[in-house]
């Protein structure tokens, strides 16, 4: 349950802070003097990227877009009571659609650095809204440009630029000089994103990169990508909540890592001398079939496939018991057993689900990065599930406990 109070009128407009960490130095109070602009601050990336920036003494301002709820709740946990004068995390209202605002609002924060994570990036939901994924991600980046440059100021600029710009890839790992190949409105969009800043930084000397990040997850990521969808689906199977999870092409192969390391990555990439560009991945690639076993083994569940493509089926076919009770709770080891025996299909194909051009197999070459960032990523993908297992377990547990409360709560159906 989010414990963001209800703000006033101009406090949504601009006032949110954040406590000023213990222990800053000579080093740190240089770094304090920066300001730093994150479009995109209430998704995934934005929030972590806002934390450790905030943890680096930024001043950080984000832009969020006009809701009639509350859309904040992953800035929580770096919320800071307003009145208290330690304020260091300020959000405006603004949309990638508002090129004015834009303009208006770059010119009255003056970033020393800006960072463009805001998108339309649900990829299947980019083929039913092709025209609204172009306008934000392509046409939006060109428009947060040109309000850079005819501010004046030359912030460094940080573009999200995305692995799904590879596409059918043209070569196998996928790096910085692998050709584009998009199969979808939202990857043809964001090879405009980058190329026009690629442009940018050619034409006036803008410090401009892109940052070519594979598919990374937490448990932030939003609910409908599939990784999320699986971990919490698994977790209302095995509290007795949900009976089955439907998903789309199972064969699909991602390169997956952790978004708590691929922001770290954003941030080095606006520290280097030169601007450039860079691919940020893991290196190892897993199907969609491998995460769902993945994601329940980790919890003590075993599933195994069978049939073939829309009649392919995952079913229960083993519990760790001592892992289960671990992991969820004896209480509910009797029911999943029950489930078991009686009917042990989990998982099926719902072809709505599947793209009209897919993207079979991607993973990422991060040599580059490696080499002159100093980056490697902490989190491995087993690492990352349980990560994301054990927050949706915990959070599916208190989700249960207020509908067995008589509380209303979501279905989450899709």
């Amino acid at each position: 349950m989010s414990t963001l109070r209800k703000p006033t009128f101009l406090h949504c407009l601009d006032i949110r802070a954040v406590a000023k960490p213990p222990g800053l130095g000579h080093t740190a109070s240089r770094i304090m003097e920066k300001k730093a602009l994150i479009t995109g601050i209430t998704g995934q990336d934005g929030s972590y990227l806002a934390e450790l920036l905030l943890a680096k003494g930024y001043e950080v301002h984000g832009f969020i877009r006009r809701a009639s709820t509350f859309n904040t709740g992953r800035l929580d946990s770096i919320y800071d009571d307003p009145h208290s004068g330690r304020g260091r995390l300020f959000l405006h209202y603004a949309d990638l659609a508002d090129a004015s605002a834009l303009a208006r609002l770059i010119g009255k924060i003056q970033p020393a650095e800006v960072y463009n994570l805001a998108a339309q990036s649900h990829v299947r939901v980019s083929f039913d809204s092709p025209e609204y994924t172009t306008d934000i991600v392509a046409t939006g980046t060109v428009r947060l440009l040109e309000a850079i440059r005819e501010s004046g100021i030359k912030p460094r600029f940080y573009q999200a630029s995305s692995s799904e710009m590879f596409g059918k890839v043209l070569e196998v790992p996928q790096k910085e000089t692998t050709p584009f190949y998009p199969r979808s409105p939202y990857g043809c969009a964001k090879v405009y994103s980058f190329w026009i800043t690629v442009n940018y930084r050619e034409s006036y000397g803008l410090f401009a990169c892109n940052g070519i990040l594979f598919n990374h997850e937490s448990p932030i990521r939003g609910e409908t990508f599939v990784t999320r969808k699986i971990t919490r689906g698994m977790a209302r199977i095995a509290l007795g909540m949900q009976d089955c999870l439907f998903m789309g092409n199972l064969s699909s192969r991602r390169d997956w890592g952790h978004a708590k390391d691929y922001i770290k990555a954003m941030y080095l990439i606006l520290q280097q001398d030169k601007p450039d560009d860079y691919v940020i991945a893991t290196g190892v690639t897993t199907s969609i079939r491998e995460f769902i076993q993945k994601a329940f083994s980790s919890a003590g569940m075993t599933i195994t496939f069978s049939g073939k493509n829309e009649d392919e089926t995952g079913s229960l076919t083993a519990i760790d018991e001592p892992l289960f009770t671990e992991m969820v709770g004896k209480e509910f080891l009797d029911q999943l057993k029950k489930r078991m025996n009686e009917d042990p299909v989990m998982i099926r194909v719902d072809r709505n689900y599947f793209r009209p051009t897919e993207v079979d197999l991607l993973i990422g070459d991060s040599t580059k990065a490696r080499t002159k960032l100093g980056w490697t990523p902490k989190y491995d993908l087993q690492g990352l599930i349980d990560d994301m297992v054990i927050s949706d377990i915990k959070l599916m547990k208190r989700e249960n406990h207020l509908k067995n409360g008589g509380f209303r709560i979501l279905n989450y159906f899709e």
